[in-house]
């Protein structure tokens, strides 16, 4: 029997992945979790196999419950399925302690490789993300200067760059106005920037949003 938790705040998606897995991988047995403080709840209840997460959930960021998830259950494989595209967030992830990284637009067959792979004990990525993985190997000199920044501060530089108020972004990350206010100038002087309008600029010419 393979026990694999699947987390995400869509139901349609919960129940499209669970048809795909218990028709694909023999034994499988799927449970749910729809945000940020049912996963951590349901990996404390029970013993699973893999945990597929979406990182764009309600309540807490996806890489604070990437996080946390690893330092409640260390040796817990954890595939990330995001909407994002492996530019974004992918190294990031990977980073954290996540097996594997893909994007949903992925075809099935794919993520069950990926599946298979993780529950091996390997860690997945894309040939396309590997390449790239392996070409920053022998560029550090001209990597990107986002890559500087902490997660929680690449988060913040998303959410600016999407148009959202230091207000806004406070409350969908559960922070003080002027904690994000502090992050952002903190961003700008890390980055060599003056104004949000360069950072959208920027955030926009790199594909750091959709």
């Amino acid at each position: 029997m393979i026990r694999v938790l699947i987390a995400d705040d869509h139901a349609i998606l919960r129940r499209g992945l669970k048809e795909i897995l218990v028709r694909e991988l023999e034994g499988a047995v799927c449970g749910e979790a729809k945000d940020t403080s049912e996963i951590l709840a349901r990996v404390q209840d029970a013993d699973w196999d893999l945990v597929i997460l979406d990182i764009t959930m309600p309540g807490r960021s996806g890489l604070d419950a990437l996080r946390d998830l690893k330092a409640a259950r260390p040796g817990l494989p954890v595939l990330v399925l995001s909407m994002h595209s492996e530019d974004q967030y992918a190294k990031r992830i990977l980073r954290a302690g996540a097996s594997g990284y893909m994007n949903k637009e992925s075809a099935p067959e794919e993520l069950i490789k990926a599946i298979r792979k993780v529950l091996a004990g390997g860690r997945y990525v894309s040939a396309g993300l590997a390449e790239k993985l392996a070409s920053d190997l022998s560029e550090d000199a001209g990597r990107p200067i986002h890559e500087i920044l902490s997660d929680r501060e690449f988060e913040v530089l998303r959410m600016i760059a999407a148009g959202k108020t230091v207000s806004q972004i406070a409350e969908e990350l559960h922070l003080g106005v002027t904690t994000v206010s502090t992050y952002r100038a903190r961003i700008l002087e890390k980055m060599n920037m003056a104004t949000t309008a360069e950072l959208m600029h920027y955030a926009l010419h790199n594909r750091l949003i959709d």
